[in-house]
Formats: C-alpha cells, sequence, structure tokens
C-alpha cells in the first residue's frame, strides 16, 4: 500500500538521509530479503548506517605508522592506543566523539543501536573480544570517526590464528566507511600474502582507496624514488586496474624529519590529504547516495541468480546432482543473464566466492523471480535517487561549509606555518616594503625601452614583451587584468613590475591569485584599490 502511493504520488523527504532509509526500506530491503542478498553479500541496512558520521578506516601492515597518523591528526592520545615497533594494535578501534574518555567493549558495542556496528555480531566473540570504542572529546572526531586496524602479519600461520576472518571484517567496513588508507612504510616496503588478499577484498572500493608512503623521511631523495616506483609497480599487480591510485607521500607524525631534503614535497602533500580529509563531512550524503546505488545494482543481479536457480532446479528428484551441475556452470548462468537482461559483468558478484556460498544452501527454498519488487528498485534508481541527487546539492548549498576542524587541520590554516605561507603570490605579506620594489630595477629598464607615453605603456606593447614568458594567453590575460590595476588598458611602471612580478611567479610554480593581495597593490595605487 506504501509502496503503491510512493510510486503515483512521490513523496518529499525532510533531508537526504531520511530519503535513503525510507527508500532502502520500502523498495530495496524487500528484494534483498526474498533473494538472501544478507546470507550472500552484505548484513541489511540499519538507522545508524544512514545518519552516522563520515568514517576513515586505515589499514597497514604492522609498525607502518596507522596509530601514530591517528594521534598525528588529532594531537592527542586516545582510550585503549598502543604505540611500538612490534605489532602492538591487536584489535580494531573505533575512534568515535564522546563527552568523556572512555572504552566500550565489543560486546557492547554491538547491541548500541546508536552505532553503526550491530551487524558486526555476525562474526562471533572471537572477532568481538578484538574489537572496542575508544570515545572522547576531540574537535576532529565531531566531524569523522576513525578505525584503527591490527597491523597486517605475513605467514599463514599467523593468518590462522586470528579465530575469524580478517578479509571480510574489513570489507564489511570498507562498504561503510568514506575513506579507506592505505598505509606502506617507505623504510620496508613490503607487500606480505595476507595485506595482498586484504586489497583484493577491498577491491570493489577503489574509489574510497587512498595509499599512504609513511615515514619518507628516513630515507634520501634517490632511495624515495625507487621505493615509490616499486609501491605503484605491486599496487598494479594486486589492484590490477589501468587507473592509479592516489599516493600521498610524507612523515604523518609530530617529530623532526630525519631527512629533510624533501620538506616541501611532504608538506605538499599532507595538505592534499587533509584537505581530501576535511571533504569528507562535506560529501558524506553522496557517498552514502553513492554506496545505495551499488547495493541497489548487486541485490537487481542476487535476484536474477537466485531466481534463475530455482527455476531450473527439479521439482521432485535428483535435486542434489542438478545442484552441482547448476553450481559448476555458474558461469554460463552469469552470461545467460548479462545477455537477457543487459547487465554489465562488472555488476556480477565474484564467481568463485558465490559457488562456494551456494554449496551450503537449498536451492529449493530459493525465490522464483517477482517482477514487483525489482520493478520497485527500477523505479528507485530512475526516479527517487533522481530526486535526492538534487536534495543532496541543495544541502550543500544550504550548510555552511563543512569541513573537519581541530587537530593537525589546524596547524596548517594560517599563520607563517600554513601551507605555501611567504611563497609565490604570499611571498611580501608580512613585509613592510612593496615586494615587487626589490626588482622594480630592473623591470624599470625594460619599461624604458618600450617608449612610455604620459609614464603608461600600451595593451600591445606590454604584451609583445610579456609574451617573452612563453607563458599561455590565459595565464597572461589573468596576469594583465591583476596588474592593470586602475583599470584604464595601460601600465605605469608600478604595474608593469607587478606584471612581471606575476610572472615569475608563475614560472616558479605557483598559482595565480584570483584577486590581488593587499600586500602586492602598488604603493601609489593602495588608496585607489582598496575604495575600487
Amino acid at each position: 500500500m506504501f509502496r503503491k502511493n510512493l510510486k503515483k504520488d512521490p513523496e518529499l523527504f525532510q533531508n537526504v538521509s531520511e530519503g535513503l532509509r525510507r527508500l532502502y526500506r520500502t523498495k530495496l530491503f524487500p528484494l534483498e530479503d526474498t533473494y538472501r542478498f544478507h546470507d550472500f553479500h552484505s548484513p541489511a541496512l540499519e538507522d545508524a548506517d544512514f545518519d552516522n558520521k563520515p568514517m576513515v578506516l586505515l589499514v597497514g601492515q604492522y609498525s607502518t605508522g596507522k596509530t601514530t597518523f591517528i594521534r598525528h591528526l588529532m594531537e592527542q592520545d586516545f582510550p585503549g592506543m598502543r604505540i611500538g615497533p612490534e605489532p602492538t594494535t591487536d584489535s580494531f578501534i573505533a575512534v568515535m566523539h564522546g563527552e568523556q574518555d572512555g572504552v566500550i567493549p565489543g560486546n557492547a558495542l554491538v547491541v548500541d543501536p546508536k552505532k553503526p556496528f550491530r551487524k558486526l555480531n555476525a562474526f562471533g566473540n572471537a572477532f568481538l573480544n578484538r574489537f572496542m570504542c575508544a570515545q572522547m572529546p576531540n574537535p576532529v572526531l565531531e566531524s569523522i570517526s576513525i578505525i584503527d586496524t591490527p597491523g597486517i602479519l605475513s605467514g599463514e600461520k599467523q593468518r590462522i590464528s586470528r579465530g575469524y576472518d580478517f578479509a571480510a571484517v574489513l570489507e564489511w567496513f570498507a562498504e561503510r566507511v568514506d575513506r579507506i588508507i592505505l598505509l606502506f612504510d617507505a623504510h620496508k616496503l613490503d607487500i606480505s600474502d595476507e595485506f595482498s588478499e586484504v586489497i583484493r577484498a577491498l577491491k570493489n572500493h577503489e574509489d574510497k582507496m587512498r595509499v599512504v608512503l609513511n615515514k619518507a623521511d628516513q630515507i634520501s631523495t634517490q632511495q624515495l624514488m625507487r621505493v615509490y616506483g616499486a609501491l605503484m609497480w605491486s599496487l598494479g599487480k594486486i589492484i590490477n586496474t589501468p587507473e592509479v591510485v592516489r599516493v600521498y607521500i610524507g612523515s604523518f607524525w609530530a617529530q623532526p624529519l630525519l631527512v629533510p631534503d624533501n620538506r616541501k614535497l611532504f608538506e605538499a602533500e599532507e595538505q592534499d590529504l587533509f584537505l581530501d580529509i576535511q571533504s569528507l563531512p562535506r560529501n558524506a550524503a553522496l557517498r552514502k547516495l553513492n554506496d545505495l546505488i551499488k547495493r541497489a545494482r548487486l541485490a537487481k543481479v542476487q535476484a536474477y541468480i537466485i531466481s534463475s536457480l530455482k527455476k531450473d532446479m527439479p521439482s521432485v528428484f535428483g535435486k542434489e546432482s542438478k545442484k552441482k551441475e547448476l553450481i559448476a556452470n555458474l558461469g554460463e548462468i552469469y552470461h545467460k543473464i548479462e545477455k537477457e537482461h543487459q547487465i554489465s559483468p562488472g555488476d556480477f558478484p565474484n564467481l568463485a566466492k558465490m559457488q562456494e556460498l551456494l554449496n551450503g544452501q537449498d536451492f529449493s527454498k530459493f525465490a522464483a523471480l517477482k517482477p514487483k519488487l525489482l520493478e520497485a528498485v527500477e523505479d528507485m534508481l530512475a526516479n527517487d535517487i533522481a530526486r535526492l541527487m538534487a536534495m543532496v546539492r541543495q544541502e550543500e548549498a544550504a550548510m555552511p561549509s563543512q569541513s573537519v576542524k581541530g587537530g593537525a587541520f589546524e596547524g596548517t590554516m594560517n599563520g607563517p606555518f600554513g601551507h605555501g605561507y611567504g611563497e609565490g603570490a604570499s611571498e611580501g605579506i608580512d613585509e613592510l616594503e612593496w615586494v615587487v620594489g626589490r626588482d622594480k630595477p630592473t623591470y624599470d629598464e625594460i619599461f624604458y625601452t618600450l617608449s612610455p607615453i604620459n609614464g603608461k605603456v600600451s595593451g600591445a606593447a606590454a604584451k609583445k614583451e610579456m609574451l617573452k614568458s612563453k607563458l599561455p594567453n590565459t595565464v597572461l590575460g589573468k596576469i594583465w587584468k591583476l596588474a592593470d590595476v586602475d583599470k584604464d588598458g595601460l601600465l605605469d611602471d608600478e604595474e608593469f613590475a607587478l606584471a612581471n612580478h606575476l610572472i615569475k611567479v608563475k614560472l616558479e610554480g605557483h598559482e595565480l591569485p584570483p584577486a590581488l593581495p593587499e600586500h602586492l597593490v602598488p604603493p601609489s595605487k593602495r588608496g585607489t584599490a582598496l575604495e575600487a
């Protein structure tokens, strides 16, 4: 009844989270439930999955600096934190905001309806004894939550001794987090068998994946180039996609750099990574929308697979032999569904994993194809999602700029240690003298060779000189616009010097400012520029 009304007269949702929750419950969940999606792929979503803050998952081999990275971001120790060269973090720790410092053990955590971890109950006590939530009042955690994971070990024996499916737990988290950060140690770069398995388990989430090459200050520039190349080659083999994963190079802790040669590179990389993390709250609704679409596509394929297996089963005799035959020919069934329903091969679940899971199922209990359930999901993808997409944009525009604040994010915001402070167009920002004045005598010599009239050169004369920089016209046009402070279409000696200074800024690899900063305004124009 409710579904019919929703289809006839689309209801306007209060916000994106509420819209996603209702669409999931009324349209997608019935399809998932009917075709055993939760047994094969992922547990049902709960309200907390739609309401929780963006989460960042840290994954890496032991002693790559995962826990130190979290401490660096928050500039504060968190409850349950242990750091050392040996495998110290032996638990999954969800670092979340709370009014007081404290630790919630795994068994208590999975019964809390306000936390998005209830479905982790399925991984059993061996996992829950190794899972906890560290709560603390920290400004960074007001916007995001961070998941610290046990260091990945090498060797089959250590992998088995965990007592739970480590890769499956990571895959569960990967589906629900907004960002996955893989940490590597530049000083000892090796990718163990378990780490390779983990990266492959995260294969469907490459869009969330970022790579950090940590401790890069411990090696020389030449060694760093070789390590970076080796890392890219190794990742290319494991992830097996033509797109290159974004790699951030640096030393993510609050200690002096051991080899400071690449300080500028590390600062720029840290800034880029921080901006990426800071954008998560702003893009959280869009990420949840994207994940729901991915889930709906997989649920549709699941329905076609299960109903196809049901259709081919005999009603009385030979059920077991037919089941074995169907599992063995699952690849052909995939191909048939792909052709019949025009589904992309990339939407199908892993063949070997699906065959393994089907072995333990009773095919006679599978449901036949129910077109109405599929139509509801098709309607959701075609109409409701488009409406929610428009709402996402409206919410983004209505909200004040959302970003992660506090901790290490504050250290790079303002003041002389802000990224790029005193460089490029910011050079001379806190000096009393006009910074362009240093090189003005050189620029004046060129200025007077251009035969100025009434102390000014024409655009044509200035253009001829400016083209010698070999910068594109689009860049030179912007420089002209910034340098012609009084907007009279001519340049006097100060404006000409300013144009040359901005050309130098660009040639040194810096960006031009969108508007002329106050400290670059020529002294004789300062009153008029402010009035303008």
